[in-house]
């Protein structure tokens, strides 16, 4: 475990840098063209590694699971959390995607049957505590424009914790890197006509599109290829660790980078969220 903790560490600090990057170029591009770039640009970088460890075969057998299952991985959650970001903080974005494995969670009694016992109903109450005291940091304003980008961010999730059951239930022994690979490429395919569409009628910024090719290279294809070797040696649910680091970085570099606060409504609902997972996580 002390030789993973490295590259544990270097994971959280690429996936809290994707709301970094994502900040800084949403607002250039628009949710929909960037999210192609990323995942069309990952995918690309990708691909040699999936055809020179013999996969292709695999993925024309098992093609439209894996690109139902990745579009909710990648390009349908992606595209939210960069219209959320038109308005969220870096920071405050990575806090609320901590809420994954509390969707997760919620999607195990629908899915697979699993009903919450007290332990698992308390980690959702705090967690739902945590996101409440995020929207009561904004100021207790509660109406559509103050909910609206939360409740993006809570519906990235959501897909994120959909598609980690379908995986399982759909894709069960699936290389890791075919799922990855393939749902970047669908995500990319899907998103291509309608980024066409909303492309910008200004040219991007320089800085725009360097974030662009941070968040593809580094925060998605590098990133992928990080946590599923973290997967082989650690395990789902040692991997999983990275979800209590990454809201750290994110909180992090939003305020190295775009100067952003760190009120201490954003560290209690943080506080509250992590409470959550880990209660979630917690054995009897």
């Amino acid at each position: 475990m002390r030789r993973e903790f490295a590259p544990l560490l270097l994971l959280a600090a690429l996936w809290g840098g994707s709301f970094l990057f994502m900040r800084i170029a949403a607002p250039a591009f628009g949710p929909l063209p960037l999210i192609a770039l990323r995942v069309g640009l990952a995918a690309c970088l990708l691909l040699p590694l999936l055809c020179w460890r013999g996969l292709l075969p695999l993925w024309r057998a098992r093609w439209r699971a894996i690109a139902v299952v990745g579009v909710f991985l990648t390009a349908l959650p992606f595209c939210l959390i960069a219209w959320a970001q038109l308005s969220l903080s870096a920071g405050m974005a990575s806090v609320l995607n901590a809420t994954t494995p509390l969707m997760t969670a919620l999607w195990a009694w629908p899915l697979a049957g699993e009903r919450p016992g007290a332990r698992r109903l308390a980690g959702l109450a705090l967690g739902l505590a945590g996101v409440a005291a995020l929207l009561l940091g904004r100021g207790a304003r509660f109406d559509a424009a103050a909910l609206a980008p939360v409740l993006a961010m809570l519906g990235a999730t959501a897909c994120y914790g959909w598609a980690g059951h379908m995986t399982r239930r759909w894709l069960p022994g699936m290389p890791s890197l075919l799922t990855a690979c393939g749902g970047l490429a669908s995500g990319a395919l899907l998103l291509l006509p309608l980024a066409w569409w909303n492309w910008p009628a200004s040219p991007a910024p320089a800085r725009a599109w360097l974030a662009v090719a941070l968040l593809a290279l580094l925060c998605t294809a590098l990133a992928y290829l990080i946590f599923y070797r973290l997967i082989d040696r650690l395990g789902a649910t040692g991997a999983s660790g990275v979800t209590y680091l990454v809201p750290v970085f994110g909180v992090l570099w939003g305020a190295l980078f775009l100067g952003e606060a760190v009120s201490a409504a954003m560290l209690a609902g943080a506080a509250l969220i992590l409470g959550g997972v880990l209660l979630l996580n917690a054995r009897r």
